[in-house]
């Protein structure tokens, strides 16, 4: 590799950080200003179609399996590239952003995979993105420690065969990096800089540790955007000069969308793909979004009430066990989010019973693990793909050839018989303020009522509160969800927590902020496409 040249892109609007120059090396800031040029104009046009095809989904209210890409699905002779070692066995992940405690606790924890997050779990400061990336080299080269300065306890790693495989989460297409801007001052696409920056540092680091790296992709929404990422880690891996077939990414079906497009995206990665996840709130969260004019029949009840046994996430989920089995990929399945409380034991009771029967559903259809959000639920998740895996690493040999889903069943949403409720409007309402104001502070995963919330979960809140409004719902109180109704709500919320945290932090924090931003997003006729996009350009930092 010959030494790059003076790297096109600038550091604008941010203050230095401790150590920044090893992450923001000359050959670095190279590499993703390359990524940019060649890159960033088909992320545009892929931006841009995404647009196109919610048109058509709000002039048609349907989605269908694509016809053009048939052929692909009914080959039954192409697989994806087999799993190398430190990602055959995923049976159970845990989630969380880079900070330095996290990430010594979350290679600690037991768990097969730690998902290494710079996306959902975390609020783009340029602090976050620049020192988890630091934070990430330091724990490949050992040189990571932490002491808490409120309790003085230290952390400090475990040894190398003991610690979880990183799977690292990029931002997704649609959020750019501010602070890193080309010589036009057009700013560089998250994905790319996050991507970037851990790739060109870590890649050799990881294949001489025996790992490698390794990606989760967020939001993605048709098989033409894995195309993209496909085409990046190609121009990667020959940019540093390692084999091809190095980098393996998941892909987490999180979008309407792209569930109609399961084989399609491993397709496009055959030969860098490991799997496929099933989420929750950011397939809900897209199901609202794209059908969020197509009627009562595409209402979605409480988000609390809408677990993964509902029949249209059952055909989602057995669809892409399914999938990823039928072309030797892995199944990783959904967020166990429980937050254990230090103070009531009965509290966790009941939790650690919701969340092990979770994982024993999951297990018994399939999936090959599954996502943690703590610590604590590791040793539960870990219990129930024990019992049906045993020494095997995965069950990718259960093919679940009696799955038939049909494209109307990802769609049957009318299919739940629950439906919206007034403590439902409530917790929406509480869980976006609560959530958005800990993001402008810099956060983001925050427990709130013992539940690890993420971008996701204020994406869904924000969603069904609009679409409440806009459907004319009528809660079982026997009130109409209005924009005035949500005011009257979110003001409540606003004393509420006033009362709870007193005067003087309420003034410190970033409350009047999030309950406006919320309203924003929740009221206005426009609908956001992503709660992040206005939120981002309130963030400091």
């Amino acid at each position: 590799m010959s030494a790059p040249a003076p790297s096109p892109l600038a550091v604008v609007d941010a203050e230095p950080l401790p150590r920044q120059e090893e992450v923001l090396t000359d050959a670095a800031l190279a590499f993703v200003a390359e990524l940019h040029r060649r890159f960033t104009p088909r992320r545009d046009e892929l931006l841009a179609r995404r647009a196109e095809r919610r048109a058509e989904i709000a002039r048609t209210s349907t989605l269908d399996f694509l016809p053009e890409t048939a052929a692909i699905r009914a080959d039954d002779s192409w697989k994806v590239a087999p799993a190398p070692a430190a990602l055959d066995d995923r049976r159970v992940e845990i989630t969380g952003p880079t900070d330095r405690k996290m990430t010594i606790n979350a290679l600690n924890s037991g768990a097969r995979v730690w998902l290494a997050d710079f996306e959902d779990a975390s609020a783009p400061t340029w602090e976050n993105v620049v020192l988890g990336q630091l934070n990430l080299i330091d724990a490949y080269t050992r040189s990571i420690d932490f002491t808490d300065e409120r309790t003085g306890k230290s952390y400090a790693l475990r040894p190398n065969a003991e610690l979880a495989t990183v799977v690292m989460r990029p931002r997704g297409w649609h959020l750019n990096e501010r602070h890193l801007v080309d010589a036009d001052g057009r700013q560089v696409p998250g994905a790319l800089v996050d991507f970037g920056l851990y790739f060109f540092h870590n890649a050799r680091r990881l294949l001489a540790l025996g790992k490698g790296p390794y990606f989760y992709l967020p939001k993605t929404e048709s098989h033409l955007e894995a195309r993209l990422w496909n085409d990046v880690f190609v121009f990667a891996q020959d940019y540093v000069g390692i084999p091809q077939g190095t980098v393996r990414a998941t892909v987490l079906i999180e979008t309407i969308t792209a569930a109609y497009e399961m084989e399609e995206i491993l397709y496009e990665l055959r030969d860098h793909a490991s799997g496929l996840n099933a989420g929750r709130w950011d397939y809900l969260f897209s199901i609202v979004k794209n059908f969020r004019d197509g009627g009562a029949e595409f209402v979605l009840p409480d988000r609390n009430a809408v677990t993964m046994t509902a029949p249209f996430m059952r055909a989602y989920t057995e669809l892409l066990v399914r999938t990823c089995h039928k072309r030797g990929a892995h199944a990783v399945g959904g967020m166990a989010a429980f937050i254990p409380s230090r103070k009531d034991a009965e509290v966790n009771k009941v939790a650690f019973e919701k969340v092990r029967a979770d994982k024993d559903r999951e297990a018994g259809d399939g999936f090959d693990g599954s996502w943690v959000a703590h610590p604590d639920l590791v040793p539960i998740a870990m219990e129930s793909f024990d019992r049906v895996l045993g020494d095997r690493p995965n069950q990718k040999d259960r093919l679940r050839e009696d799955v038939d889903v049909k494209a109307a069943d990802l769609i049957a949403i009318d299919s739940l018989q629950a439906k919206p409720t007034y403590s439902g409007l409530v917790n929406a309402v509480q869980v976006g303020v609560r959530y958005i104001e800990a993001w402008l502070r810099g956060l983001g995963a925050v427990a709130i009522f013992n539940l690890m919330e993420d971008a996701a979960t204020a994406e869904i809140s924000r969603s069904q509160i609009w679409q409440w409004i806009n459907a004319g719902v009528v809660l079982d109180n026997g009130e109409r969800v209005t924009a005035d109704l949500v005011r009257k709500v979110a003001a409540e919320e606003l004393e509420n927590v006033r009362a709870e945290i007193g005067a003087e932090a309420f003034a410190a924090g970033n409350w009047q902020q999030a309950h406006d931003l919320l309203l924003t997003v929740s009221l206005d006729e426009d609908y956001a496409d992503f709660l992040t996009l206005p939120a981002y350009e309130q963030l400091r930092g």
